[in-house]
């Protein structure tokens, strides 16, 4: 059974939750102070914490704001018991990271009921969270061999042609050769970058305090990003003539590199999946209090379902489409997007194209 610990500094208190939750066949743990509490914490790291608001040495609030700065911690839900269930008290708990309240005096039937619905939804995200990482685990296994191996064994076999007898070769070749490492190396570098960057971003996703900094204290120009980073993957698909832009953005509260990369990816896609001659246009806008832009391509689309089941290291139809990527770069779009408070919105049709669109918090003109 789960253990719950619970943190008072009213001894009777203290042992009559803990009573009740023994009864119903739960493994109680006690603390009678904060410090106390804290400690047993990361010592036994209960499913579930109880604790008092209004203790001497260190309150509930302090208890609270301690552990979810623990990533050891963090992640135990907690009930707070408070005498004095006002809004602006409810209010700092929630914010701080608080799962429940129960308000005092509380009866035996209240105290049950509140933990067994605060263990039950700890359970369906735990599975939830279970179920993701599995899938995650399913579809690295899958795509990731393939894309890391395929451009290690082209710079493995040119180099080691090249380290034999050069003598035989012709300049021509030679540098055929040393062309096809550097696109070999370059395709397996951009791989590895987007695995370490979906970590860090499902890492970012989880620090609330981390992700209020991201949001206040950048600011990039969509229009200055877009126009440079969508030339510059038109001229690396030699589709320089197929790019059109139409900017009318704003500035948005997202740093440099990470727009950068929304736009990267979503231009990328449009080449890749676009044939030489198909337009891809680029057009950003301002409107009221959002701003945002869309990649839109004439290639070949997605099906609905296809939209509908986009993550990581997910690819689709392959048996039909050469896809150079592990599937990584919409997803790292669209999570880059949402922890800046944003939205994606993806429209396509098989054969006629697809529209991305990006809608992030616009920054007001001072």
């Amino acid at each position: 059974m789960p253990s719950i610990l619970i943190i008072d500094d009213e001894a009777p208190l203290r042992m009559l939750v803990a009573s009740a939750l023994n009864t119903k066949g739960y493994t109680s743990l006690e603390a009678p102070n904060g410090n106390t509490g804290i400690s047993l914490a990361r010592t036994h790291l209960p499913e579930l914490i109880i604790c008092d608001v209004m203790m001497p040495d260190i309150d509930g609030f302090g208890v609270l704001e301690t552990l979810r700065s623990d990533p050891i911690t963090a992640g135990i839900p907690c009930i707070l018991m408070t005498g004095r269930p006002d809004n602006a008290g409810m209010r700092q708990g929630m914010t701080m990271g608080a799962d429940d309240y129960l308000p005092k005096p509380f009866s035996i039937h209240e105290l049950l009921a509140t933990v067994e619905t605060r263990l039950k939804k700890q359970l369906i995200i735990k599975e939830q969270a279970e179920k993701k990482l599995a899938d995650l685990r399913a579809n690295i296994t899958l795509a990731l061999p393939h894309e890391f191996f395929t451009p290690l064994s082209g710079i493995l076999g040119f180099s080691e042609l090249l380290c034999g007898d050069v003598s035989q070769m012709s300049a021509a070749e030679i540098q055929e050769m040393g062309t096809a490492i550097f696109s070999s190396a370059k395709r397996l570098y951009r791989h590895i970058e987007n695995f370490v960057i979906y970590a860090q971003i499902e890492l970012l996703s989880n620090d609330p305090q981390k992700l209020e900094s991201l949001r206040k204290n950048y600011r990039s120009n969509l229009d200055t990003v877009l126009r440079h980073s969508c030339a510059a993957t038109a001229e690396q698909f030699g589709r320089a003539a197929d790019l059109m832009l139409d900017l009318h953005g704003a500035d948005v509260p997202v740093q440099d590199q990470y727009l950068q990369k929304i736009a990267d990816e979503l231009c990328n896609n449009a080449f890749k999946f676009s044939a030489a001659g198909q337009c891809v246009l680029v057009t950003s806008w301002a409107q009221d209090n959002l701003a945002g832009f869309s990649v839109q391509d004439q290639g070949h689309g997605m099906s609905p379902e296809h939209i509908s089941n986009i993550g990581a290291y997910m690819q689709f139809e392959r048996k039909f489409y050469e896809q150079q990527g592990s599937g990584l770069g919409l997803t790292i779009a669209r999570r880059l997007t949402e922890i800046h408070g944003g939205t994606v919105k993806i429209t396509s049709q098989l054969t006629l194209g697809t529209n991305v669109t990006i809608s992030l918090p616009r920054i007001q003109s001072s």
